[in-house]
C-alpha cells in the first residue's frame, strides 16, 4: 500500500534507465504492467530472473509487429494512468503506439518518454550511452583527478540519476497535475538534460568564482585534502568529507594534527602537502581501526564498502536499507513513508508470465486470449 497504490502503469520493455524509473514507481505502490517481447518461453516462477530493475512487475508478452498485438497494448493503455517507453524518437510512432494514438484512446494518459538526447536536437536520432550523455552535459569533464583523464562514475549519473530518477519525478508531477486538469500530457525525459540539472550546484560555485574548470583542483572533485578517500594499512579505504570548520577541526584532532599551526583550511596552495600528510597518517591503521576512532563523531566519515559489504554494515542493517527477495540481496524501496510505506511486491517476472492473468482483468475472455496466442500476438 505505497503512496502510488491504485496507479496503473504500462511499461514498454527496455533497458537501463526506463526500467529503473518504473521500478522506483513500482516500489512506491504503482501497479506496473511490463510489455515484453513475445516469443520467449518463460521459466519456472519459483526461479525468477535476476534482473532486479524489473522487480515488482507483472509481464505481458506481446508481438508488436502484429496488429492484434498493438491493439492489445492499446486496450491496456485505455485502463492505465501512465505509459513509459525508452525507444529512440519515432519508434513508438512507427509501431502505432505514439502519443497521439494512445492519448486518443486515453486522454488522461501521462506518456513518459525516456531517451538519452531528447526528442529533438541534432543528436536526437543517434545512439548513445551514459558516458556520452554526461560528457555533453558538462559533467564528465569535472570527474577525476588532476593530471588524469576524466573518470566516469559507472552509469549512475546519466542513466539512473539524470534519467530514471528524473522520469519517476516527472511521472509523479504529471499525475498530480492530471488530478487538477483532467488531461494527460507527454513527458520528454532526456538523460543529457537530467545530467546537466544535477550539475546545478557546481554551476553556482563557478558563478561565485570558487570552482575552476581544471579537473581535480576543487573542493569536491578530489582537490581538497579534507574531501577525499584514503588508503588504510590493510589496503582498504575510508572516506572523509570534513568541509565545515567544526568538522575539519574534528579531522585534525582525530588524526593527531590538531595541535599544529597549519595553513588555512581553504588555502589551495597547501592542499597537496596536507593531503600527503593525511595519506601517510591513514596508512598507519587499518580501516576497522579508523572506524573505531571516527565512527560516531562529526568528522564526516564512513568506511568505503563494497556491494558485498554494505548490506552487512550495522547502520544499513538497522535501517533495513537492503532486503532479500527470492534469495537475492538488493536495495530496498526509498524514500521512506510513515503511513504508506513502499514495498517490493514481487521478484522480476519472466517475459509473458502474467499475460493471461492481466488480459483477463481488462475483460478478455479465455477464447480471445487463446486466439491471440494462436495468432502469435501474445505469449
Amino acid at each position: 500500500m505505497g503512496p502510488l497504490h491504485g496507479t496503473r502503469i504500462v511499461e514498454i520493455a527496455g533497458i537501463g534507465p526506463a526500467p529503473f524509473g518504473a521500478m522506483a514507481l513500482a516500489d512506491l505502490g504503482a501497479e506496473v504492467i511490463r510489455i515484453d517481447r513475445a516469443g520467449a518461453q518463460w521459466g519456472d516462477p519459483d526461479t525468477p530472473p535476476a534482473d532486479l530493475l524489473n522487480r515488482g512487475r507483472r509481464s505481458v508478452a506481446v508481438n508488436l509487429k502484429e496488429a492484434a498485438g498493438v491493439e492489445t497494448v492499446l486496450d491496456l493503455v485505455a485502463s492505465a494512468d501512465v505509459l513509459i517507453e525508452g525507444f529512440r524518437p519515432g519508434v513508438m510512432e512507427r509501431l502505432g503506439l505514439g502519443p497521439d494514438v494512445c492519448m486518443e484512446r486515453n486522454p488522461k494518459l501521462v506518456y513518459a518518454r525516456m531517451t538519452g538526447w531528447g526528442q529533438e536536437g541534432p543528436y536526437a536520432p543517434t545512439a548513445g550511452h551514459d558516458i556520452n550523455y554526461i560528457a555533453l552535459a558538462g559533467a564528465l569533464a569535472h570527474m577525476g583527478r588532476a593530471g588524469e583523464k576524466p573518470t566516469f562514475p559507472m552509469n549512475l549519473v546519466g542513466d539512473f540519476g539524470g534519467g530514471g530518477m528524473l522520469l519517476a519525478l516527472g511521472v509523479c508531477a504529471a499525475l498530480l497535475e492530471t488530478t487538477r486538469s483532467g488531461e494527460g500530457q507527454v513527458i520528454d525525459v532526456a538523460m543529457v538534460d537530467g545530467s546537466a540539472l544535477l550539475m546545478t550546484m557546481i554551476h553556482s560555485f563557478q558563478a561565485m568564482g570558487i570552482w575552476s574548470d581544471d579537473r581535480g583542483t576543487n573542493m569536491l572533485d578530489s582537490g581538497a585534502h579534507f574531501y577525499d578517500t584514503f588508503e588504510c594499512a590493510d589496503g582498504e579505504f575510508v572516506s572523509i568529507g570534513s568541509i565545515e570548520p567544526q568538522f575539519y577541526g574534528e579531522l585534525l584532532r582525530l588524526t593527531g594534527l590538531g595541535g599544529e599551526d597549519l595553513p588555512w583550511q581553504h588555502d589551495k596552495t597547501a592542499w597537496p602537502d596536507l593531503k600527503e600528510r593525511l595519506a601517510g597518517i591513514f596508512k598507519t591503521k587499518t580501516r576497522d581501526e579508523w572506524c573505531e576512532i571516527m565512527e560516531g563523531t562529526d568528522v564526516c566519515f564512513a568506511p568505503v564498502l563494497t556491494m558485498s559489504e554494505a548490506p552487512k554494515h550495522p547502520h544499513n542493517v538497522a535501517r533495513g536499507t537492503f532486503t532479500e527477495v527470492a534469495g537475492i540481496v538488493q536495495p530496498g524501496p526509498a524514500p521512506r513513508f510513515s503511513r504508506t510505506p513502499g514495498s517490493i511486491e514481487r521478484p522480476p517476472p519472466h517475459a509473458g508470465q502474467h499475460s493471461a492473468e492481466v488480459l483477463a482483468e481488462i475483460g478478455y475472455d479465455e477464447a480471445k486470449i487463446a486466439a491471440l496466442k494462436d495468432a502469435g500476438a501474445i505469449t
